[in-house]
């Protein structure tokens, strides 16, 4: 099947069923990626999917933030927190929780921490203390694979960070590093054929674009790009958007500014917590932050790379309206 040994300890036997059925292509970090609703996978991954989509159930308040991989995860998750608990850890409290833990512990990914391993997590200890205070979770699950519970919820709320592909495939690169068995230029061959954690790239993105313009209240589209340009206006939209709008006083005493400026990408690199430990299985925390720009792909990617994937995303996004500020660093 492909699976390695301890890969294949940590899966039940009706996954490995499963996995026997799916197409498979030599994985960037596993011994393969198989294609599962479309999407190309890790095993472990996908046996998280299914148990997720078969026992999770949305709360009306529940908000889910969602990203292809190195989109801007660590980033939305440390946002989302700290405009949904402002009122409960004060943006300019020393003792504020971005402080001490790793935004991935904050809002937990739902196929890599909750439904990893075979768990059926009992999600309703999450909002015990404060029925007012809305769980937070992450995931990178594409918007068709998602639970029905959450696509059919008229009231929880969806938060998708979209990156330019050409950034997004760089910082994978990177995140992967050693442990890729490919080339750069194997790996953006298969990139551009789609075979990558999550991808195709184009159908990830266009699954929450779609969405997010048929069910605007539900459904909230960013982009990496338009937040690195203009934070506190994208903030105010997110706040707005979750529910908890920044009142006048907040917005004239710098509340917005200094919630941006405690998430930075800076603030957060040079954070203790984010240097240490292993917030995302098999990955060091100093890992989650490289560089946080825009742009850095020309280092790397010759013209014709350029140009194929150019290509690409006028012929798979073309005529959707997603767009890409191409801004080069």
């Amino acid at each position: 099947m492909g699976v390695t040994r301890a890969e294949e300890e940590q899966l039940t036997e009706e996954c490995k069923q499963l996995l026997s059925s799916l197409p498979k292509e030599r994985g960037w970090r596993t011994s393969h990626l198989y294609q599962y609703q479309g999407f190309w996978c890790q095993p472990a991954e996908i046996q998280a999917i299914v148990s997720f989509q078969n026992h999770f159930q949305a709360y009306d308040n529940d908000i889910i933030l969602a990203t292809m991989p190195k989109s801007g995860t660590t980033w939305l998750k440390a946002l989302a927190f700290a405009v949904v608990n402002r009122d409960h850890f004060p943006v300019d409290s020393d003792k504020h929780p971005l402080l001490t833990s790793n935004p991935h512990d904050l809002v937990p990914f739902l196929e890599y921490k909750l439904y990893a391993n075979n768990q059926i997590p009992d999600l309703s200890k999450l909002s015990a203390d404060d029925q007012d205070r809305p769980r937070l979770f992450g995931t990178h699950i594409p918007f068709p694979s998602l639970a029905n519970s959450v696509k059919k919820s008229n009231s929880c709320r969806v938060v998708y960070l979209c990156r330019n592909p050409f950034d997004t495939f760089i910082s994978s690169w990177h995140f992967i590093g050693s442990m890729s068995p490919f080339t750069l230029e194997e790996a953006f061959e298969m990139c551009c054929r789609g075979v990558i954690g999550f991808g195709p790239f184009w159908d990830h993105m266009l699954g929450y674009w779609k969405e997010s313009l048929a069910r605007p209240e539900n459904v909230l589209f960013l982009t990496y790009e338009d937040l690195k340009e203009d934070a506190v206006f994208h903030l105010k939209r997110l706040a707005k958007f979750l529910g908890r709008p920044f009142s006048f006083e907040e917005e004239t005493s710098g509340v917005v500014e200094k919630i941006a400026k405690l998430c930075s990408f800076e603030n957060l690199k040079g954070l203790e917590v984010n240097k240490k430990g292993k917030s995302i299985k098999n990955f060091e925390n100093d890992k989650l932050f490289r560089k946080g720009e825009v742009g850095d792909w020309v280092n790397y990617l010759s013209s014709l790379m350029v140009e194929k994937m150019s290509t690409i995303m006028e012929e798979k996004l073309g005529d959707s309206g997603l767009k890409f500020k191409v801004v080069i660093s």
